[in-house]
């Protein structure tokens, strides 16, 4: 990487070096060029003020005239009479003499030829062409001087930044080191403190996502075995569900088949003996009508006690039937409260078995027993909808006192067991006060598709 960027560096410093090379050789161009067109114009303006010298004295004197002025610098001065002889021709120039540009140079700052032609008397004339060859060598020296001295800078400059660059990269193939352990589930690699401002920001950026992968891969981990817990939960709960239903068929079976034959025995006996004792006997008769009276509660109260046990018509009829049998049986030993029913008809065959069935069926009894025994309610509602064919919603609402705030939870009247059993099979269970006064009792449950 290091290689790579300082190439990069030195390219870009190589882009412009060349790119002031360029400047200063059009600079160069252009100062030759005002200097070569300036000097010829001076020059030229010079020696056309000189014609009264051939006049007055002739070509000799003009000739001594030139060869007293001399070089005059950037020009090439010749004279040259009527039959076309070269009478005089300026020296050649003595500055940095036997010196010469690159024709490179040469041609790439050289200006266009400028030469000047002054008729004098005589039909001679002077020739003033510019010679900016010079001119050309003092924009080379200074060229290469500055080339010489930028280059020496840039040289040292590139130093520096190229042992500033692998200072500051040096660090980053530990940090890719680290990034690759990580990548491969590495989670625990943490750098340490790298040196350079940048280095160490990015070596805590990379120890921080270590420990944020860490933090989550532990929370999932955490979650997966709540997970795995609340399935066990739930499992053990339906299977202890299961097994309280089946405890409770088998009590109510023995209740309807053993006891209550030998509750009707105790009835007859004490019916039999009622005949068979003289009218005479009054306690003996008493206390068969006293057995015979005690013996039929029993056997009511049996009876009663069967469908709480279990729904008989929950397995044939459905839920909805089940449920308006629940209210009819309550409506009669609770006179002073008014139950009211919305029970949809069940979307899905009759005997159809499914704990959620049960579980809502068991919720609803629930809730009115403890509307009817601990709210003071007037008016009861029970509902029952199906949002879908495989989920199944029943509600309870009065208008009595409602929950107390401590059974907000709830945690009282059976409402936890109801959540326990609700949420075991993934329903939900809502226990709450109406803004109107009085509570309401919900649970939604997912039936088996």
């Amino acid at each position: 990487m290091s290689f790579r960027l300082n190439g990069i560096i030195a390219i870009a410093v190589g882009t412009l070096a060349l790119s002031l090379a360029w400047q200063q050789l059009e600079a160069t161009r252009a100062s030759v060029r005002e200097e070569i067109t300036a000097a010829n114009r001076v020059a030229t303006q010079l020696l056309e003020r000189t014609g009264w010298i051939v006049v007055s004295a002739g070509p000799q004197a003009m000739l001594a005239f030139l060869e007293q002025l001399g070089r005059v610098r950037a020009n090439d001065i010749q004279l040259i009479d009527a039959q076309g002889q070269v009478l005089y021709r300026s020296p050649q120039p003595t500055y940095k003499q036997g010196r010469q540009v690159p024709d490179w140079f040469h041609h790439l700052v050289a200006p266009a030829p400028q030469r000047q032609v002054i008729r004098l008397p005589g039909d001679a004339q002077l020739s003033i062409e510019a010679d900016p060859s010079r001119a050309i060598l003092d924009g080379w020296d200074d060229l290469t001087q500055l080339a010489l001295q930028t280059a020496l800078a840039l040289v040292a400059l590139l130093g520096v930044v190229f042992a500033a660059v692998n200072r500051l990269v040096r660090p980053l193939a530990q940090v890719e080191q680290a990034l690759a352990r990580l990548e491969q589930g590495d989670y625990a690699t943490r750098l340490p403190v790298l040196s350079g401002r940048e280095a160490r920001l990015i070596g805590a950026a990379v120890n921080r996502l270590g420990e944020a992968i860490e933090a989550t891969l532990a929370a999932r981990v955490q979650a997966i075995e709540a997970e795995r817990s609340l399935a066990r939960s739930r499992d053990w709960a339906q299977e202890v569900e299961a097994r309280l239903e089946t405890e409770r068929k088998e009590i109510a079976a023995m209740l309807h088949d053993e006891l209550g034959q030998s509750v009707t025995g105790i009835r007859s006996l004490a019916r039999s003996l009622a005949l068979r004792l003289p009218a005479s006997d009054g306690p003996g008769r008493q206390a068969a009508a006293l057995i015979d009276q005690e013996a039929s509660r029993l056997y009511e109260a049996m009876h009663g006690l069967i469908p709480r046990l279990t729904p008989l018509s929950l397995g044939p009829l459905g839920l909805a039937e089940a449920l308006g049998d629940l209210a009819t049986t309550l409506r009669p030993k609770h006179p002073g409260v008014q139950l009211h029913t919305e029970l949809a008809p069940d979307p899905i065959p009759p005997g159809v078995h499914s704990p959620a069935l049960l579980a809502a069926y068991r919720v609803a009894q629930e809730a009115l027993t403890n509307a009817f025994k601990h709210s003071g309610a007037r008016h009861v509602v029970l509902h029952l909808s199906w949002p879908t064919t495989t989920h199944v919603c029943v509600a309870v609402e009065d208008d009595g006192r409602g929950l107390p705030d401590a059974d907000q939870r709830p945690a009282r009247f059976g409402l936890l067991g109801l959540r326990e059993r609700v949420l075991a099979l993934g329903g939900e269970f809502r226990a709450e006060r109406r803004p109107q006064g009085g509570s309401r009792i919900e649970a939604r449950l997912t039936l088996p598709s």
